[in-house]
Formats: structure tokens, sequence, C-alpha cells
């Protein structure tokens, strides 16, 4: 296992650095907060980076893809991290783009995700039910009605949900909450009566919003795949945003520890710089070797995600061991650069701020520390 990028994913973030330093910089972000933008970031943007071919990552070349896998997605992730560029690649692209192309029909396919890839059509994954993340906890019906179904319940946290052209909705058409069983998805249009789209606040400002399905009526053909049979594809689905999560948050990290390290050099206190300081400068030390073994954590799990030989119980451990690294560092990064930062670091002037609100909702999102650790012991006990 390499702790670097290939020389052509090395490449890919070498442009997604460039972009985006020009593009998308930290002020951006901060830009679109005070605005209060509905979409919480800027479509031209999100045009122009599928032209660069982000939508078209991990996706076979018959449809319209460039078949770079997950490893590919990696370094574009990180660079995302690194600015706090607001973007749907995560909810249109690795989770709903993913979800379509393991489980949907052909005739869904040919509609969605060719279009999705194009940037002409954004869709958004509606799984959380929670105030923590559980997704076999689904409790939202899809009860059968005639050749068709009918959808009731709420679905909370649906990343990017504001302005999508329709949702993939995790519900249940048999058994009980908690059983892997059961859990069917299907293909909600923005439009269908009954469902009502409310946005939801979030520290870091971005696009979030809460559905709520009152009967709507859906067609047989909104099913991908068999009814109850979803997990396994919901499954890998959820590992690959999970793995671009882990590299957004190592890449915020990574950038916090450099702008740390640049004030430590520059603000003087006692007529020296104050990181001439030994104890400033062992806590620095600690923080490098932290970020050094979250990479190898993130580097094996983007491996793993293009690795058929494993199973998915191998596949999940590697998984949630990067999420829970890059999430406890990234935590530790962040509470050190507030304090290292002083007074400053604590107000909005200050970038240190913004990365720190982004990284607490990163940390949660498909998953916070308590629930990797949960999962990964019991991955352990099963592949044991």
């Amino acid at each position: 296992m390499s702790l670097v990028y290939s020389e052509e994913q090395s490449l890919l973030a070498d442009s997604a650095r460039d972009f985006l330093a020009a593009r998308s910089p930290v002020a951006a972000q901060r830009r679109l907060r005070d605005e209060a933008s509905e979409l919480g970031y800027d479509p031209q943007l999100w045009q122009d980076a599928v032209e660069l071919g982000w939508s078209a990552i991990p996706f076979p070349e018959a449809f319209g893809g460039l078949d770079f896998g997950c490893m590919g997605l990696g370094p574009i992730f990180e660079e995302i991290g690194k600015n706090l560029s607001a973007s749907p690649l995560l909810s249109n692209v690795v989770l709903s783009g993913s979800l379509l192309h393991l489980a949907g029909t052909p005739a869904q396919q040919d509609q969605w995700l060719t279009a999705l890839i194009g940037g002409e059509r954004r869709l958004a994954l509606a799984l959380e039910e929670q105030p923590r993340h559980a997704p076999l906890h689904t409790a939202l019906t899809a009860t059968a009605d005639g050749a068709g179904f009918r959808l009731d319940g709420e679905k909370g946290f649906v990343i990017d949900g504001l302005g999508a052209d329709a949702y993939l909705v995790a519900a249940r058409t048999s058994g009980q909450a908690g059983d892997e069983q059961g859990i069917s998805v299907f293909l909600v249009p923005a439009t269908a009566p009954g469902l009502k789209v409310s946005a939801l606040s979030l520290i870091d400002s971005r696009n979030c919003a809460r559905l709520q399905f009152d009967g709507v009526q859906l067609g047989g053909d909104a099913l991908l795949g068999a009814a109850g049979a979803a997990w396994p594809a919901l499954d890998m689905v959820l590992d690959r945003g999970r793995v671009c999560l882990a590299a957004e948050l190592l890449g915020a990290s990574e950038q916090l520890f450099a702008s740390t390290l640049d004030y430590l050099k520059t603000r003087v206190q006692f007529d020296a710089p104050i990181g001439s300081f030994q104890a400033l400068q062992h806590r620095a030390a600690r923080l490098h070797v932290e970020l050094v073994l979250a990479r190898s954590t993130l580097m094996a799990a983007l491996a793993a995600l293009d690795d058929s030989s494993l199973s998915a119980a191998e596949r999940g451990r590697l998984v949630s061991l990067a999420k829970w690294k890059t999430g406890e560092t990234a935590t530790r990064v962040s509470n050190e650069a507030v304090q290292m930062h002083g007074g400053i670091g604590v107000t909005d002037e200050l970038d240190v701020g913004l990365y720190l609100k982004r990284i607490r909702v990163a940390q949660a999102c498909l998953g916070d520390s308590d629930f990797h650790c949960e999962r990964y012991a019991a991955l352990d006990e099963a592949h044991a």
C-alpha cells in the first residue's frame, strides 16, 4: 500500500488544486454563507468542474465515464477539503451516481446516469431518519399499491437536497428497522405530489434538506433493482462516500495545520516567534504524526474500494478505520489550531472557524467516530 498517489492521480490533484485555488478559495465559501445561498454552491463552478471530468471519474467508459475508480476521487476531495469548496460531487456523483450504476435498471441508467455525468441533472440520496447515522434503521414505508408503491415518512440531513431534480430514497418494503433485508431504493422526482422539501440549517452553511413523504405514489419503474434487496449496493455506496469524506477531512486538516504553522512562525510574543517555544513545537510535531497516520488509513481505504478481491467485511473495516482516524485527527488539528491562534482563533474574521465548522459536519456525516468504532469491531468479529 502506497502513501502517495500515482502519477495519473497526482495530475488530477494538481489540476484540482489550480482550479479550486483560482475559482473556489475559502473566500468563496465565506461569500456563499454571507449571501445565504440556498444551493450552497456556485452552479457555474459545478458546470466547469463537470467539464474537467470530475463527474465522470468513478464510472465505466460505457456510460461516458473515465473509469479512474475511487483512487481518482481521493485527490479531488483532498483539494476540496483544503479549499472548503462546496459542490454536489459527493451527493450527486459518489452517492447517487454510484447507486444508479450499481443497482439501477438499464432504463434508469439511460435516463439519469448519462445526464448526471454530463451535469444536466442532479440527484440526492435521501437516507437518514435518525439524529445520528443509522442506515439500517430505515422506517420510511413503501407499501405496494397496485402496480406501484406508496411512500410515507420523513428523511432528514439530505445532502444537497435543495434544488435536486430527483431523490434516491431508501425505504422499507418488508422487515423491521435494523434488518438488512427489506430495504429498497426508489427514484422519486422532486415534483412528485405529496413530497415536501424544506431547508435544514447546518453550522457549515451547506445545502441540506428535510423531505416529507405523504402518500407519494410511484410506478413500479421507480424501484431500483429487486424489492427489499438494496442493502449490498447501498452499503458499497455509503463506503465510497465515507472514504471521500475522509479525504476531505484530511485535506482540511492538512491545510489548517499548514496555516497554523505559518502563524507560529510569524506571531511574536516576548520578542520571539511563538513557534520557537518548545511546548508548541511538541504539540505541532504530534499533529504531524497524526496526519501521516491518517493518510495511511485513507490510502488503504481508497485502494480497498477498487479491489474486487476483498470481501465486504474487509472493505468495510478499512473504510471505517479511515473515517474514524481522519475524523479524530481533524478534531485534534482544529482544536489545536484554535488554541495556538489564541483569541483570534475564535473570531469570524479568521478562516479557522470556517474549517472547524465544516470539519464538525463532515465528521458526523455518514457516521461519526463512535459509529465507525462499533462498525469496525462488528466487522472484525464477523471476519474472524
